[in-house]
């Protein structure tokens, strides 16, 4: 049963989440007409600062906060391939998003799917494009949820039975009220709450437990001892020599896929210009520090001696906040977690409706709708996606919404030729990206399921281990590039190109010095 204490704590910052979401319309308000640029990306207004803020609190997200750590405590080094993953998306940010929101903002694109729509001339194209990102959302919307409903029930927050639904359905009332009223603005001013209680609680949680446990040296030898290992160098907490090729292939593949996530270019349409996205994606490594901490948590939990429940090693680092934490303190982490579900929850729900009433209802329903109605028709699908979710967690496994969840990573990359690679060359054949994302998604789907739902496969001529989704995406790539070849060749034709990007990859080249060029 849950603290007195920390069940106050929790209250006041879940309370102080929801007053703040009240007042999100004062984040820049706008006197603009309704628009959906102006719902779904805060009229392109964010500074740096907000930015930084609602980019890392998207990216970073509740499930992650509590997967990564758990897959520590059940498998040692493999769960840290987060830490260089989010590195990789770093640079990756520093051009694809920049580059992107300049596209966006001077034809007016709100997704992604926009932006291949004006590239290609291909309407499939962008269907295909949208249709994939909701459906690759959607799990990980729920996850959101699940991740929540770990945690507070690891705390003994959660009650149990229709109670605790309750409070889930609580929660996640207040989100949307303020998500359908003030749109992006909400989960913004909430990722601010979101920042200081996450930096603050962690801080607080890791030098307890290095105080407590003696230090980071007999942190790994505890957690080295309790995984089998006769010290920490012949442990699972140092990868073997096959394991890291799907390390490092999980890590590249997951960093490629996430920059797609319509949760992720939504917030990054947000920023007022290129240079901001720049500046935030410098900064971004701070949330990745936070990552690290949590893992580090989640191989604390094995030294402290926490035995989670079968099949939920998730629950591993609250149960260790809550054995090692002042009441209070713990209050103030599962706050902090809980908040982290609410801003990206808010941002994928946002990213969905939009993709939806843009390139699908716009585009096949009603392509005469004003404005008003475009926002109208968003706000209701947002709150539908948020029911949704919330229906998903009760209704069906934990076990399903995590399998769909990785089968949407492995989706969600198959877009990456069509949207990254379509920034810088146009060359690629609308028809040939077409089928190689439908290559791609069919691979992908076939590998995960053969592997009972895991997304490191085998090639199938020895025991060398990749991720499943960076196959799939090689072969989609390999489709898109034989097919224009052979679709060129035919004399078949395009459709229009109205980006004003070039056509071909372009080199910059410095002018040399000289006598005439100083």
């Amino acid at each position: 049963m849950a603290d007195g204490a920390m069940t106050t704590t929790f209250l006041a910052v879940i309370g102080g989440a929801s007053l703040l979401a009240v007042t999100a319309r004062r984040l820049r308000p706008s006197d603009r007409l309704p628009s959906l640029e102006g719902w779904a990306l805060a009229d392109r207004s964010l500074g740096p600062v907000w930015t930084w803020l609602l980019l890392g609190g998207t990216i970073f997200t509740a499930y992650t906060f509590t997967a990564v750590p758990g897959l520590a405590y059940g498998n040692g080094a493999p769960a840290f391939f987060a830490v260089p993953y989010t590195v990789i998306v770093c640079p990756l940010a520093f051009v694809l998003l920049s580059r992107l929101w300049e596209v966006a903002r001077r034809h007016g694109y709100v997704t992604a799917a926009d932006f291949v729509r004006g590239r290609y001339g291909s309407p499939p194209l962008a269907l295909v494009v949208a249709l994939t990102g909701i459906l690759a959302t959607m799990p990980y919307l729920a996850l959101q949820l699940l991740g929540i409903r770990a945690v507070l029930t690891a705390g003994g927050v959660y009650p149990r039975g229709a109670a605790g639904d309750l409070v889930m359905v609580a929660l996640f009332a207040g989100l949307a009220v303020a998500t359908y009223r003030h749109g992006l603005r909400a989960p913004a001013v909430i990722s601010a709450l979101k920042a200081v209680a996450v930096f603050v609680s962690l801080t607080a949680v890791c030098w307890l437990v290095l105080r407590r446990l003696g230090g980071p040296g007999p942190v790994f030898e505890g957690a080295a001892r309790r995984l089998g290992g006769t010290d920490v160098a012949h442990s699972p907490l140092v990868l073997s020599p096959g394991q890291q090729p799907a390390y490092a292939t999980l890590a590249l593949g997951s960093a490629l896929a996430l920059l797609m996530y319509p949760h992720v270019l939504t917030a990054g349409f947000a920023a007022d210009g290129p240079r901001t996205l720049r500046k935030v994606s410098v900064a971004l490594p701070a949330w990745t520090g936070l990552l690290a901490l949590f893992g580090f948590l989640g191989v604390a939990a094995l030294a402290a001696g926490v035995r989670a429940p079968q099949g939920g090693a998730e629950a591993a680092v609250p149960m260790l906040v809550d054995r090692l934490m002042p009441a209070p303190l713990a209050g103030l982490v599962f706050a902090a977690i809980t908040v982290g579900a609410l801003v990206p929850a808010a941002v994928m729900s946002i990213a969905a409706a939009t993709s939806f009433v843009r390139n699908v209802y716009v585009e096949y329903v009603q392509p005469t709708a004003t404005p008003k109605r475009q926002v109208r028709i968003a706000k209701a699908v947002s709150l539908t996606a948020k029911v949704g979710a919330v229906a998903f967690v009760f209704g069906l496994r934990d076990q399903d919404a995590v399998n769909l969840q990785l089968l949407g990573g492995v989706w969600i990359l198959q877009i990456f030729p069509a949207v990254a690679v379509g920034l810088f060359t146009g060359r690629l054949h609308p028809r040939a990206l077409l089928a190689g994302w439908a290559t791609g998604m069919a691979a992908g789907t076939v590998l995960v399921v053969r592997e009972g739902f895991s997304s490191i496969v085998t090639l199938g001529f020895g025991p060398l281990e990749i991720y499943a989704g960076l196959m799939a995406l090689l072969l989609n790539l390999t489709v898109a590039v034989a097919g224009t070849a052979a679709l060129e060749r035919l004399g078949v034709p395009r459709g229009a190109d109205t980006t004003d990007l070039p056509s071909r990859l372009t080199v910059r080249r410095r002018p040399r010095t000289g006598a005439n060029n100083p």
